[in-house]
């Protein structure tokens, strides 16, 4: 038994934030799915696109969009959700957003309404007495927030979890349940679902104005609501809300989806599905609503049709003009309809013409994001999946936009499709960044590289540039590490547990191409995979299989002596030596990751969160906890407590110029209370926080941090929903 000794020292911390630079790392295509965007019917060029776990952005003149949520930190991490958003006509800078993540265990808070009157630079905020789902099933449904188009400080938002119809009548300041409203909607996509995420009642779909009606006492008369139930899908009042009833006539067995108004036609359309989205839909239809006549009219494009129907837009500009998109089309691809005549006959985006020869109506660009292409599971969905976004500019119908689970795409030729039928789209997702970050490394003199669900992960030869491709072989890869005496070697693993691949693969040339490990088997997947110093062994802690290691891409087999799960590192300087942290304890091992041995608790700690070790000095090691930061200088035969942080998460290290300290400290860590982005730069002695109130990055648990070796200040933090950003003082 090693001895282990804690000792602790004297600590400094600064409560104002250091002035950072935040940026993004740029990708260029969003990289996750964008429920809804809103146009503004009153000021041309207000828009703005919500996404499920990103935030809310604005769209800006050249197609690029602003993020507006950035706020969210540790502590408002739900605020990233955003379920539903609407925009003032009558004040084009005011602006309302549902936030709120998961109505289950999943997230603790509730959810909120925050408005804005700069166009999304301030926020007020009034919280809900429930919970709002921004990432729930049934995100793509919308919009559930309206603002009265004559009586713009009422409100109306539809609620999740059978908590019904709300109110305001003050702006958003403050919100009333509609008491008189008789549905709170009953579908469940999975009632067997324990963790409350597929078995959420989910409530009212969307809210809409009819702007002709008259008004009651100065409010509109004629509203709309749509409903989570396959039996009473809508239902209206006509006296502004005081009494309700169930619209007569309506059709049955799916899901509204959409409920659009179109004017000057005097005519509601609805879009419906029989899943709730967004990534189900077998079956559907599309409705036009005659509001003036009372009648209803089946105006589904499709023949026997595979999928639901999503995302639907009318033109304001050109009465009559509307398009609808599918939900789902896996394959070949989501397909898009326009029609001239309110429904009448469409048109497609794309059709076959004898199975399996397709004529495309498009070309696409990629430019924004060159990368999406070579996305690993895209094969034939060019136009993309889970469509839910589709909207036509209010004041151009040339320009329309709609969003996917991939990205936002659109363009500005979209009347040639009535002549030429043929259109030009384009990725136009440019400053959405909406990745989720697994993990992130800097080798000294190479270029970041970093692990994203859904997406694989990058190397990102540039900061500014979107790049060239993904990382290949993995759908989600979950850890990225590289070798400390030959950096351009690299390890990487992926998520997918279903027997049908390998998921681990090395590179030798910092990324630039991937080979599978051969040692291991189909049935070995996720979790952190190390490299040893020289690069011939690597060190797995696996989702499903324990800690596994292979040496020279021999067979995996199991390591003795770690727990299953641990968290585990390398030595950047001695190729016979990993590290290993579980349950507070900490481990090590000599013979190249054969065996470990036990050297005793952290302190009083139950969790090992992060193990970083110094790049250049052997035996030089780190680790965080749920007690704090611990420093050893002998490998890990004794280590030192340092005073300050209570709680450490993900940190690294990165170059200094100081002659005493060689490193700076860059983590999520709680000091003082204060949980968020800490730098030190005298081994743990002063602390400054380096976040900032417009800079939160979300919850700081689940937050990858990576610092430059080469580049004195240089800082990257991966989120899950913002993708990376990179800090310079």
């Amino acid at each position: 038994m090693h001895l282990f000794s804690v000792v602790s020292a004297a600590v400094a911390f600064s409560a104002l934030a250091d002035a950072y630079t935040w940026k993004n790392v740029k990708t260029g295509g969003g990289g996750g799915f964008t429920p809804g965007i809103v146009f503004n019917t009153g000021t041309k060029g207000v828009a703005y696109a919500r996404t499920d776990i990103g935030g809310l952005y604005k769209l800006n003149s050249d197609d690029s969009w602003t993020p507006l949520t950035d706020f969210a930190n540790s502590s408002t991490w739900n605020n990233w959700g955003i379920d539903a958003v609407a925009t003032d006509a009558l004040k084009p800078q005011t602006v309302y957003a549902a936030v709120g993540m998961y109505t289950n265990s999943w997230d603790p808070s509730n959810g909120a309404i925050i408005r804005s009157n700069d166009a999304g630079t301030t926020w007020s905020k009034t919280q809900l007495p429930f919970k709002v789902g921004g990432n729930m099933p049934g995100r793509g449904m919308g919009e559930r927030l309206a603002i009265d188009p004559k009586l713009s400080s009422t409100l109306y938002f539809g609620a999740r979890s059978g908590h019904g119809l709300w109110k305001s009548t003050d702006s958003g300041v403050t919100w009333s349940n509609v008491t008189k409203f008789p549905n709170v909607g009953n579908y469940v996509a999975d009632a067997t679902d324990s963790t409350g995420y597929n078995s959420d009642n989910q409530g009212i779909a969307w809210v809409t104005f009819d702007s002709n009606s008259s008004t009651t006492a100065g409010a509109t008369s004629t509203i709309f609501v749509g409903v989570a139930d396959t039996a009473n899908s809508v239902y209206v009042s006509k006296d502004a809300g005081s009494s309700w009833s169930r619209l007569a006539g309506q059709p049955t067995g799916f899901l509204p989806h959409k409920g659009k108004l179109s004017p000057k036609e005097h005519a509601l359309y609805i879009s419906y599905s029989d899943g709730s989205g967004p990534y189900d839909g077998t079956n559907g239809s599309v409705w036009r609503y005659d509001i003036t006549a009372s009648t209803w009219k089946d105006i589904s494009p499709g023949v026997d049709p595979y999928y639901g129907y999503g995302g639907l837009a009318v033109d304001l500009q050109k009465p009559g003009t509307i398009m609808v998109a599918t939900l789902n089309s896996w394959y070949p691809d989501a397909i898009i309809w326009r029609s001239n005549n309110s429904g009448a006959s469409w048109t497609p985006i794309w059709e076959y013409t004898s199975y399996p020869n397709e004529n495309f109506y498009y070309g696409m660009s990629n430019t924004n994001a060159p990368w999406i292409p070579t996305v690993h599971d895209i094969n034939t969905k060019t136009i993309g999946w889970m469509i839910e976004s589709l909207e036509i500019d209010p004041f151009d119908s040339n320009h329309w936009l709609y969003g996917t689970g991939l990205s936002v795409y659109g363009g500005h030729d979209l009347l040639n499709w009535d002549t030429k039928h043929n259109v030009s789209i384009s990725v136009l997702a440019n400053g959405i960044e909406e990745t989720s970050v697994q993990a992130l490394i800097a080798p000294p003199g190479q270029s970041l590289v970093s692990a994203m669900g859904d997406i694989g992960g990058f190397v990102h030869s540039s900061l500014t540039a979107p790049p060239a491709a993904e990382l290949p072989l993995f759908t989600t890869s979950t850890s990225v590490d590289y070798a400390g005496q030959v950096p351009k070697t690299l390890v990487r693993t992926g998520s997918a547990s279903d027997g049908s691949a390998i998921q681990i693969a090395l590179s030798n040339d910092a990324g630039a191409t991937w080979n599978l490990d051969y040692g291991a088997s189909t049935s070995q997947y996720g979790g952190n995979a190390v490299l040893n110093a020289g690069g011939d062994t690597v060190l797995w802690s696996t989702s499903a299989n324990g800690v596994l290691v292979s040496q020279y891409t021999s067979s995996f087999s199991a390591v003795s002596g770690l727990p299953s799960g641990a968290a585990v590192a390398s030595d950047k300087v001695n190729s016979t030596v990993f590290y290993g942290g579980s349950a507070g304890s900490f481990y090590v091992s000599r013979d190249t990751g054969k065996t470990f041995t036990s050297f005793g608790k952290l302190g009083s700690s139950s969790a090992v969160n992060k193990i970083v070790v110094n790049p250049t000095v052997a035996g030089d090691v780190w680790a965080s906890t749920d007690t704090g930061l611990f420093h050893s200088t002998n490998y890990g035969g004794s280590f030192s407590k340092i005073a300050g942080p209570t709680v450490g998460y993900a940190f690294a290290l990165g170059k200094s110029s100081s002659n005493t300290y060689k490193y700076n400290i860059f983590g999520f860590f709680t000091v003082n209370g204060v949980e968020a982005l800490f730098e030190s730069k005298d081994v743990g002695s002063t602390w400054t926080e380096i976040s900032d109130s417009a800079h939160g990055f979300g919850s700081a648990s689940s937050n990858p941090v990576t610092a430059s070796l080469d580049t004195e200040g240089l800082v990257f933090v991966g989120t899950n929903g913002r993708g990376v950003f990179y800090g310079t003082p």
